[in-house]
């Protein structure tokens, strides 16, 4: 199998990806899991859920809002409520909604901004419970993603038996269909000319919120959704991973690594490489070696039927690298899936998949990521490839060069010579001097 990347751009001369496919493919999924499930119908506030049932967008400035829901009933169509004119929007240019039967105009509690006595809550509800009982449906449970606690007791109030839904739409979400795995490759190639641009970029006095205005530029040009987020850690703060990035300018030496998350279409990326600038100490690629074959070991074991504990099996244990247990450990030798969100079905960790395992399947699409921190005590390696899992196999859509760990910034030229790559950062420890 090979994952094929195209154009962005829609063209007549040939046949890309699908976008009624995907439409269709995603909610048919939904559909066949809420049948399967105990459940009467499935309500999400979640805007990754309602992209997937419904097929509809809005900025993403509205992500952490809670105010768009959807409803989909057993055996019905989905119905979406949706912030002011975003519903007029749907009506006109949405055509899989049905006009203004299936996008109303709807809005939530803006997290309990609106007075509580405003009754936006028993609206809700109330537009709920409506759909419900046109179905017959008002006595079965109601699957939810994530709710608030007022619209939590509205909709109980109004007789409806509310439930997890989570787990309906993580499964549902777990399988990609050839669209969304089109969608993810296109996604990864965005970041791997973002990370060509970085490796240029890279160099003593550069700054790490200047490389992630850099990347985030570069993904916007290319087309990017959302940037949800780029990871720029260098030098001494690579041990421990602090999962944020500072203003610290990067030195000669240093190790950097960074995590570049974006969306296109919808569809995530998470995507670390690691570099050293100038030059690299022994400690660090020592590091990075060790990082490459935890996984490569990993890789090489992913193909339908085996397992996420068959995966961790091949990582260290925390105490292996420094840590008291694997809640201490979490993420650092991580794997989960990837989609219309980070992170999704499956998970692959040491503190669950032992004992919990889950079986992996063609069409699942997922990142695997390892550390390994340095014997100086500072530095570190990190790496991340997304994975496909294909029929015998598997394929790794993150291209960027990741096998040996690469030396961005210039080089150096000495008296006699090219300045060695591999070197420590303080000059006089390459002079036979100990410290």
């Amino acid at each position: 199998m090979t994952v094929r990347t195209f154009g962005t751009n829609s063209v007549d001369w040939e046949q890309r990806l699908d976008l009624d496919r995907l439409r269709a493919d995603r909610l048919a999924r939904l559909r066949t899991k809420l049948e399967a499930s105990e459940l009467g119908a499935l309500l999400t506030f979640d805007f990754a859920n309602i992209r997937y049932m419904t097929a509809t967008h809005i900025g993403t400035w509205a992500m952490d809002k809670l105010i768009r829901f959807a409803v989909l009933p057993r055996g019905g169509e989905p119905v979406l409520w949706d912030f002011g004119s975003a519903a007029k929007h749907h009506q006109l240019y949405n055509p899989w909604l049905d006009g203004t039967e299936r996008a109303r105009a709807g809005i939530s509690t803006l997290r309990g901004a609106f007075h509580p006595d405003a009754g936006i809550a028993e609206e809700v509800a109330r537009k709920v419970a409506t759909v419900l009982r046109e179905h017959g449906l008002e006595n079965e449970p109601v699957g939810v993603d994530l709710i608030e606690m007022p619209i939590l007791a509205a909709l109980q109030r109004e007789g409806l038996q509310v439930v997890d839904g989570q787990q309906v739409f993580l499964d549902a979400r777990r399988i990609k269909t050839q669209d969304e795995i089109g969608l993810l490759a296109q996604a990864c190639s965005m970041v791997d000319a973002a990370y060509e641009e970085l490796y240029r970029f890279l160099r003593p006095g550069v700054k790490e919120n200047e490389c992630v205005g850099l990347v985030s530029k570069v993904l916007y040009d290319l087309g990017s959704e959302y940037v949800e987020g780029v990871n720029a850690i260098s030098g001494e703060r690579c041990s421990p991973h602090p999962h944020v990035y500072s203003d610290r300018l990067i030195r000669p030496g240093d190790p950097a690594f960074f995590d570049i998350l974006h969306s296109h279409m919808g569809y995530r990326t998470c995507y670390y490489r690691c570099f050293a600038v100038g030059s690299a100490s022994p400690a660090q690629r020592d590091a990075y070696t060790r990082c490459r074959e935890y996984m490569d070991n990993a890789i090489a074991l992913v193909k339908p039927g085996a397992t996420t504990a068959d995966i961790v099996s091949v990582w260290p244990t925390a105490q292996e690298f420094g840590f008291p247990d694997e809640e201490a450990a979490f993420a650092l030798q991580y794997g989960h899936g990837v989609g219309l969100s980070i992170w999704e079905k499956p998970i692959f960790s040491r503190l669950v998949s032992l004992d919990h395992p889950e079986v992996l399947e063609e069409g699942m699409v997922f990142a695997l990521e390892t550390y390994w921190p340095g014997k100086d005590g500072w530095s570190a390696a990190r790496i991340e490839e997304e994975v496909v899992v294909t029929a015998d196999g598997c394929e790794v859509i993150t291209k960027f060069p990741a096998e040996e760990l690469l030396v961005a910034g210039k080089r150096y030229f000495t008296a006699g010579g090219v300045l060695n790559s591999t070197r420590e950062s303080q000059s006089h420890l390459n002079n036979g001097h100990a410290e």
